[in-house]
């Protein structure tokens, strides 16, 4: 099943058309949409990596998360030396 496509209008650089026939001479894709496509969906999903690392990195210095996490790992300690002693049984 093909997903419904919209069309949209975009200015590239003389190089990067040119990269681009290159491609396509090479049987890069089967149309220059799809190449254009696969190439956006890669780095829009690098953008949405690169985010969530900020946002880690964020969280490793927020005090708040910091103790919400140790207070979590020190209420659950006991449950898991409870199950690593069930799981050596």
């Amino acid at each position: 099943m093909t997903q419904k496509t919209k069309k949209a209008t975009f200015s590239l650089t003389p190089r990067v058309l040119a990269a681009l026939d290159e491609a396509m001479a090479a049987n890069a894709a089967p149309s220059k949409n799809a190449l254009v496509e696969r190439a956006l969906v890669k780095e829009l999903d690098e953008l949405r990596r690169r985010a969530r690392m900020t946002r880690w990195e964020e969280g490793a210095r927020d005090p708040l998360l910091l103790k919400d996490i140790g207070d979590v790992e020190t209420s659950f300690r006991s449950a898991d030396a409870e199950a690593a002693r069930g799981a050596d049984q």
